[in-house]
């Protein structure tokens, strides 16, 4: 076998070997024939250093491959730590949105951002992500009993937070809610009123025994019996507004305890005098100005007092159940009638068009100043009519 591989003309002809055979052992394989060949008396010592060159050969590629691939992680571990972001094409927050599309938990209970694409009289359909759409039905749109999710301001484009309450098995589509989130805001903004110790005006929805229900922020709420003024006839309140004060609340149990009296008899501290702020709630809107509830007196408050930069359209504005502070122009003892004013309390003319929140706040505040250029008026007044009778 030895002398028939060894005279090969394959073993002389480097171009037959085949491409996975290594440069070593290709001339290993050239230079034993010529060896065996040629024989000498050193024959066996050239055999030998030609297997050691070739082992030295083979283990010098290796050394040199093995720093190559150090030398390059030592570079990578370095850029790693001074600067890892360095030839990164993406930015943190694009991988996290990406994350965010294409993992996206499914679990009853999480919260999910969604766009509404269309909508029926069954629903809305919602994509929450590139590859995923849900549906939010009728009936999970809005707290309060609507026909259509357009009822709700619900159209496609609107874009919020949903819930996800379910799985449809037949089309595998999530099954989402704006009802948890509705109710978690009215709650919070129950909370915010009750620290702020808020009178509302409130509409008796019911009864049960030992009181009242009435809706506030639309959650139902209680008002026990020994907190309601009238004590007779409490069947004709039903379906009417009183003005009510939160005691209680507890959102885990759903417990909302109100009161009647306590708000009546703050009503009834209130200052009626020109010149006094005084709390109300839209009741309803007229060409000519807003219809305010104030401790169950009727209010006007005329569009030509609402702010100094002209108003023509007082929906823009107001909407009934607002709840507003007002300067008292005047008060018709007669007829139990007030005038109103919020035009005095700006800070800046506008400012009711364009930020309430700041004429609320400063409302007493404001109201001090107008008084007292009033009072320096008068005496600016009384002074120079006393000049003019000395002359």
């Amino acid at each position: 076998m030895a002398p028939a591989l060894l005279g090969h003309n394959s073993l002389r002809n480097p171009s037959l070997f085949p491409p996975f055979i290594g440069k070593n052992v290709r001339f290993f394989y050239q230079i034993v024939p010529f060896i065996t060949c040629n024989p000498s008396p050193f024959a066996g010592k050239q055999v030998s250093s030609v297997v050691v060159r070739s082992s030295a050969l083979k283990n010098n590629a290796q050394t040199r491959e093995r720093q190559r691939l150090k030398e390059q992680f030592k570079i990578a571990r370095e850029r790693c730590r001074t600067d890892p972001m360095d030839g990164v094409t993406f930015s943190v927050e694009e991988f996290l949105d990406a994350l965010d599309d294409h993992d996206l938990v499914s679990e009853v209970g999480t919260k999910v951002y969604g766009t509404v694409f269309g909508t029926d009289s069954t629903g809305a359909d919602v994509n929450v992500s590139s590859s995923c759409s849900a549906f939010l039905p009728l009936e999970e749109a809005c707290m309060y009993k609507i026909n259509h999710v357009a009822d709700a301001g619900i159209l496609p484009g609107f874009e919020e937070n949903f819930v996800i309450i379910g799985k449809n098995l037949d089309d595998n589509r999530l099954i989402l809610s704006r009802r948890p989130i509705q109710y978690s805001l009215a709650w919070e903004r129950c909370r915010q009123l009750q620290s702020e110790n808020a009178v509302l005006i409130c509409k008796i929805i019911g009864g049960k025994r030992g009181g009242l229900l009435a809706l506030v922020e639309g959650l139902q709420g209680f008002i026990p019996l020994s907190q309601v003024s009238k004590r007779s006839g409490l069947e004709t309140l039903i379906g009417k507004e009183l003005p009510l004060k939160i005691l209680e609340i507890d959102e885990k149990s759903s417990k909302l305890i109100l009161s009647n009296r306590k708000a009546n008899s703050e009503y009834q501290e209130q200052d009626l005098t020109p010149g006094s702020v005084v709390t109300g709630t839209v009741d309803s809107l007229k060409p000519y100005g807003a219809i305010v509830n104030v401790a169950g007196l009727t209010a006007l408050l005329h569009i030509s007092q609402i702010s100094h930069a002209h108003v023509s359209d007082i929906s823009a504005i107001l909407k009934p159940g607002d709840i507003i502070k007002g300067m008292v122009l005047r008060y018709d003892h007669e007829k139990d009638r007030l005038s109103l004013s919020t035009k005095k309390l700006e800070p800046m003319p506008g400012d009711m068009i364009h930020r309430q929140k700041l004429v609320y706040d400063q409302a007493e505040e404001m109201a001090r100043l107008f008084l007292q250029k009033i009072v320096e008026a008068e005496e600016a007044a009384r002074a120079f009519s006393e000049s003019e009778s000395e002359v």
